[in-house]
């Protein structure tokens, strides 16, 4: 049997015939009788009723998901600078990987075929003169584009082996499940008898809280409490401004009153006057000229 290395695309020699004679190069090796083990048991004979399909047993030494998978791990295996690709030494261990599995498996060897053959074209690439594009800048390296295909599948490929490290349910841990055959009957809380005065206490509390306020209207009039501010300055000759609001008889009241006196100014039947700043204000009424 030949065995191919994939790092090297090298053959390794046949071991040496036990049967040989004394005078063979190769020292003869003992090999132990035991075929396989069975519970344990060692098994040193082939079954003559045995029978297995040629296509049934298969030894994979690497297994790989793909192209850019090989490609990684021969990359990352020798340590090549994945920015600065050998592409002729990566290309030859590549090949010989894939005729090996080309003698077995067609189908699965032209995928990798495909890659094989972007392998060369960029190696072709890399020999041919550079050239500066018509804009003067500097023309991409034609291994620009696999190692950004290779970086990527990278981080995918650690991204899924970090998630399948995390436990999961049948394979690292099982879901306890217990059957109750015995039904159990729903119990009803018991309500404690300070449980249900402190929650009547609570109720009278937010209905303590809700008030109505019934709001009537008082009808005011501007016109009428004009009258009654000329009448209060009418037998004064000062009044001060404070004099001409009665606090009592409500806020409303207040306002319709300095809207009166606003109204007396503007029609100059009053005069609001102040000896200087931060003095009393005082009212009177306007002099008119007889």
């Amino acid at each position: 049997m030949t065995v191919v290395d994939i790092a090297t695309g090298s053959q390794a020699p046949r071991a040496a015939d036990p049967a040989a004679g004394a005078g063979s190069a190769a020292e003869p090796i003992a090999i132990d009788s035991v075929l396989a083990r069975i519970h344990g048991e060692p098994l040193r004979q082939m079954p003559l009723d045995l029978y297995i399909p040629p296509d049934a047993l298969e030894v994979f030494l690497d297994s790989f998901e793909g192209p850019l998978d090989l490609l990684l791990y021969l990359i990352r295996r020798q340590n090549f600078n994945i920015l600065d690709i050998p592409l002729a030494e990566v290309t030859r261990q590549y090949l010989a990987y894939v005729e090996e599995i080309r003698r077995h498996n067609l189908e699965l060897a032209s995928e990798y075929l495909l890659m094989a053959a972007l392998l060369i074209d960029i190696k072709s690439r890399m020999l041919l003169p550079v050239r500066k594009a018509d804009t003067g800048e500097e023309v991409e390296d034609p291994r620009a584009e696999l190692t950004r295909r290779l970086l990527e599948y990278e981080r995918i490929k650690l991204g899924a082996q970090r998630l399948d490290q995390l436990p999961q349910a049948g394979r690292d841990f099982a879901i306890a499940q217990v059957m109750l055959d015995q039904i159990q009957e729903a119990r009803v809380p018991q309500v404690d008898l300070v449980d249900l005065r402190d929650a009547w206490a609570d109720i009278l509390r937010r209905a303590k809280l809700i008030q109505h306020h019934h709001i009537s209207r008082e009808e005011l009039s501007v016109r009428e409490h004009m009258t009654i501010v000329l009448r209060t300055l009418q037998d004064r000759r000062f009044a001060e401004f404070h004099e001409m609001f009665d606090a009592s008889r409500g806020l409303p009241v207040v306002i319709v009153t300095f809207i009166a006196l606003l109204e007396l100014a503007k029609e100059s039947l009053i005069e609001i006057t102040q000896a200087e700043a931060f003095a009393p204000i005082y009212v009177r009424l306007a002099y008119i000229p007889s």
